[in-house]
């Protein structure tokens, strides 16, 4: 069976199939050769189906991911023969979105590959139909992948942004941040716009709770999940948001310039019973030019598959599409939640380590309310106070950790409530390829480290 497999000819709203490759997503030999779950040597050896270079440990998965070596091969492959066979790809990818769709809990037509998170919030931001006057509620703590397309909507059609400021460390409960955007609703908000987690802090702000209190104020969702997808096992439908843009190329360890984007497409009362917003895929060649697509769907089927029409896009890449393919086939068999597990379990003995050495008081990160953690890390890095202004310095311990120790992770800055100067951070990323004593090898190079430079 050709790369788009059985539905290439399924083509949605106004796309044409691409070319079959032979065997392009046939997964290579050996590449399910894992020990059992309950062996010792269980995560050694997911660790091995990756190529990062063993002299450095890489601990900045929040920034980019790093390929199995079979997803690198398959792009490798599919590369080649697309060039043998000068093999257009005008597609929409049906199949590759049906694999994808499976790993995250909703359906194919909800589900777009990306470039990336940023890409997919602009789509997001810029198919509302947003008007002059209307809010979009926010936070202080966006990326800008975020903050660029609601400045856009700001300036080119009046909308305001309203910011919500969101305390950081560990004495929050996920009621806390519900509360905070409970408060700043007014009659004008339209959007509820907030990243999870947040990039900056590691805080996963609540989404299924937000999503509620969006649904209770007729408000349209928006989540910033950058760091979502190969992080965390969420189930799409059940946090019952109306949109989610995130990475494939970070956690879930896809080909650069990959990303995941899901709009809702269908009403399930179980998860969200409001109508569906109004939505434009103002990026697409699949939109038909002779008129205008059906209403949206009022019920538990959709009426067109509003995803293949944002996935059109003119002659795309099998190579890098096949590649998205293999690595949420990688994911699906370790599986996402012994995954979820893992690397969740590394990110809360990391945050304990870090309280034995530098105080609780060290963390922007949440640690004690299972609602709020990821496997994102942030704290401060020394024992002066003072220097949690001192961008040059932590810029410093963060170059001598990889110098001296081989160690990347990278640095993080935010506001912080009460402070007039923004606090200056470390942020630590615990995934699938890490283990307990890279954990302890982090921290006790950072506490010297921290002590040398005090």
């Amino acid at each position: 069976m050709g790369f788009l497999g059985a539905g290439a000819a399924t083509v949605g709203i106004g796309g044409v199939a691409a070319a079959p490759l032979a065997h392009a997503a046939a997964p290579p030999a050996g590449s399910a050769a894992l020990p059992p779950t309950s062996s010792p040597k269980y995560w050694s050896a997911v660790e091995r189906l990756f190529m990062l270079d063993k002299k450095v440990l890489f601990m900045n998965v929040g920034t980019v991911g790093s390929p199995p070596r079979e997803v690198l091969d398959t792009v490798d492959r599919v590369h080649r023969e697309v060039a043998v066979g000068a093999v257009s790809a005008y597609s929409n990818f049906a199949d590759v979105r049906a694999v994808a769709a499976r790993g995250y809990g909703c359906d194919p037509d909800e589900l777009v590959i990306s470039h990336n998170t940023s890409d997919g919030m602009s789509k997001i931001l810029a198919g509302l139909a947003l008007k002059e006057g209307d809010e979009i509620l926010t936070t202080n703590h966006e990326h800008s992948g975020g903050n660029v397309p609601m400045a856009m909507a700001r300036d080119r059609h009046g909308v305001v942004i309203k910011r919500v400021a969101l305390p950081v460390g560990n004495e929050q409960r996920a009621e806390d941040y519900v509360e905070l955007f409970r408060r700043a609703i007014t009659s004008r908000t339209k959007v509820l716009a907030f990243s999870a987690p947040t990039y900056k802090t590691g805080t996963m702000l609540p989404i299924h709770m937000l999503a509620k209190l969006a649904q209770d104020h007729g408000l349209i969702s928006v989540v910033d999940g950058a760091h979502i997808p190969g992080m965390m096992a969420y189930n799409f439908h059940e946090l019952g948001v109306d949109f989610l843009a995130g990475s494939a190329a970070k956690w879930q360890c896809g080909p650069g310039g990959t990303g995941i984007l899901y709009i809702r497409n269908k009403i399930l009362p179980r998860y969200n019973p409001n109508p569906l917003p109004e939505f434009w895929p103002v990026v697409s060649s699949g939109y038909p030019t002779e008129g205008g697509l059906p209403p949206r769907s009022n019920g538990p089927t959709e009426s067109y598959d509003i995803a293949s029409g944002l996935q059109t896009v003119g002659n795309s890449s099998l190579a890098i599409m096949a590649g998205v393919r293999n690595v949420c086939e990688v994911w699906d068999r370790i599986g996402r939640n012994r995954i979820q597990d893992h690397v969740l379990g590394l990110s809360g003995y990391l945050k304990e380590l870090i309280v034995e050495r530098w105080g609780a008081k060290s963390l922007y990160s949440p640690k004690d309310d299972p609602r709020l953690v990821c496997a994102l890390t942030s704290f401060a890095p020394f024992r002066a106070a003072g220097d949690v202004h001192d961008a040059a310095k932590t810029a410093t311990l963060v170059a001598r950790l990889k110098d001296e120790y081989g160690i990347v992770i990278r640095t993080s800055d935010f506001p912080v409530v009460g402070s007039a100067k923004p606090h200056q951070a470390v942020r630590v990323s615990t995934h699938l390829f890490h283990q307990k004593e890279d954990v302890e090898r982090v921290v006790d190079a950072l506490w010297a480290l921290s002590g040398d430079m005090s």
